[in-house]
């Protein structure tokens, strides 16, 4: 069981009989947690900073074909085709374009990812698989830039950036529908 600041787990702080007679909201309980939670939130979040001032190098494929035959070959292949093995095997990431409707979907980046903002952000936080956040953000850059330029999304000399990357039209870009459900119109 996790343990938070004050030494005890969530569940044991709430089972107790004062909190269940008293009828008050548990409240209380996570409020001596919030400054914890706020640190330590901001120490994770600090890497991942945008603007205009940060990532500010360009990268291009050809460096992201180095990177990825170096840490992500391993499990992606060295095609991007995907690893099948149990254990190690990672996801196909190309093709599967306009497969999403049919009966035999095929999810990659060409076919799935809506933004090539995510896809950074995917990789930067859990890439490679046996070393997550261990990737540079050049190198993120990088592979991203070699990832799309082998699906044809952008040309071979392109450079990807913070300024770049956001003007990247995905090919799914289009194909998720917005939630009609009323209860969605809540939580905006």
């Amino acid at each position: 069981m996790r343990k938070i600041c004050w030494g005890r787990s969530l569940p044991e702080r709430c089972a107790r009989p004062r909190c269940m007679r008293s009828g008050r909201r548990r409240k209380h309980h996570m409020a001596s947690a919030l400054p914890h939670v706020r640190r330590s939130l901001r120490r994770s979040l600090a890497s991942l900073q945008t603007g205009p001032d940060c990532h500010r190098a360009a990268e291009t494929p050809r460096r992201g074909a180095t990177v990825y035959a170096d840490k992500c070959a391993a499990c992606h292949g060295k095609q991007l085709e995907g690893n099948p093995a149990k254990g190690i095997g990672g996801d196909k990431l190309l093709g599967g374009r306009g497969t999403l409707a049919s009966k035999t979907p095929i999810k990659t980046v060409e076919s799935y990812w809506p933004y090539a903002t995510t896809l950074f952000d995917y990789v930067k936080r859990s890439m490679p698989f046996n070393a997550p956040g261990s990737l540079s953000d050049e190198e993120v850059y990088s592979v991203v830039a070699y990832i799309l330029s082998e699906a044809k999304i952008i040309t071979p000399v392109e450079k990807m950036d913070a300024t770049t990357l956001p003007k990247v039209v995905m090919p799914n870009r289009d194909g998720f529908e917005p939630d009609p459900r009323p209860e969605v119109q809540l939580y905006r």
